[in-house]
């Protein structure tokens, strides 16, 4: 069998396969309520019946003011754990493993749909307050947050808890955390954007200190048995910037706080960043933190075909592939892949078999 469609076990938790779905924001949640509709039964419901081994619900945010959009989807009431809860059923029912990414935007909140052109949303325009570690706006023309106080902090370290609990609750078997792509926790990470000269700026540690935070608070509030992932940004392209070696340095920390799994994206936190995309240009990152840390690693970013996927498992650069944008034009690209890979069909849903054959 290749190692595609090999069974992963992170703590208590055994994944069919290391084919994971990256969470995708679809901003189409109820309107700033946060609460999931039709649409997510749907996407996420669709993707696991396509054969994924795990499928992750986009970013969710931890409180109204970390969404990006007022349609992105929230989990700070017992209301929007709730809508979820027969989504992550549906999932787990197809042999997929029900997975969930929490978040908080940051200084990037309050805009648009991407699709109505993104644009910043003033409170004017239906926007709120937003925050981030310093007084430093994202971009020229975008809001100057207001810095967070240690108060402030406090609070949104406990939301992320309170709402790593409502998720377990929903019935979610993998908790993954958005510390990447200019969010809150990454825009504390970078000297870029954090110039504060408190416990949460400064030194390296310090400016790590709120992500290493709520994983701790996170990891203390869910089952010993609960695989708990993250995202980061392993580097921002950006001189003097966040760098690999950051992210080798911060993943040790997080795995001592009980991290099992570093899923390694890029970029994001500065509208200069100079990215050369190309096929499995982030795979690097994920093969240098596996390697000098020894933890667990998915690999994203143009993986579009599954002998590359293959590839990648087998060279023992990463642990599982994370699929985005390939998912979203083929929801069952995992049905074909295992064919292609192995010439089986099992992970083919009883109701397409006579497709395949």
């Amino acid at each position: 069998m290749s190692n595609l469609f090999t069974p992963i076990t992170i703590r208590g938790e055994k994944i069919r396969n290391r084919l994971f779905v990256a969470p995708m924001c679809q901003y189409s949640a109820n309107n700033e309520d946060g609460v999931a509709t039709d649409w997510h039964m749907v996407h996420l419901g669709t993707r696991a019946v396509g054969g994924a081994g795990l499928v992750m619900a986009e970013a969710t945010a931890v409180s109204p003011e970390g969404r990006i959009s007022p349609q992105d989807l929230g989990i700070w009431s017992d209301e929007q754990a709730s809508v979820l809860q027969p989504i992550a059923s549906f999932i787990d029912s197809q042999g997929a493993t029900p997975s969930i990414q929490l978040a908080h935007a940051g200084r990037k909140a309050s805009h648009k749909r991407p699709w109505e052109g993104g644009d910043v949303l003033t409170k004017e325009k239906g926007g709120w307050d937003i925050v981030g570690p310093s007084s430093l706006e994202f971009d020229e023309g975008w809001v100057v947050p207001d810095e967070l106080t240690m108060e402030d902090i406090d609070s949104i370290i406990s939301a992320f808890s309170i709402s790593a609990v409502r998720s377990v609750e929903a019935g979610f078997r993998v908790l993954e955390l958005h510390l990447a792509h200019g969010y809150l926790a990454c825009e504390f990470m970078s000297p870029l954007s954090n110039n504060r000269n408190d416990s949460y700026g400064g030194t390296l540690r310090n400016r790590c200190r709120l992500p290493i935070d709520i994983v701790s608070a996170v990891r203390k509030s869910i089952p010993e048995s609960m695989p708990l992932l993250v995202r980061i940004s392993a580097t921002e392209y950006m001189p003097d910037g966040w760098s690999l070696e950051d992210s080798i340095e911060l993943s040790g920390w997080l795995k001592e706080e009980g991290v099992d799994m570093i899923d390694c994206s890029s970029g994001g936190n500065s509208p200069s960043q100079n990215l050369d995309a190309f096929p499995g240009y982030q795979v690097p990152f994920a093969a240098a933190i596996k390697k000098e840390v020894g933890i667990l690693t998915g690999a994203v970013g143009l993986i579009t075909d599954a002998s590359q996927a293959e590839q990648t498992l087998r060279n023992g650069e990463a642990d599982a592939i994370l699929l985005g944008r390939e998912l979203l034009r083929n929801p069952y690209w995992p049905l074909n892949a295992q064919v292609e890979l192995d010439g089986q069909d099992s992970v083919w849903p009883p109701q397409y078999v006579r497709a395949r054959r």
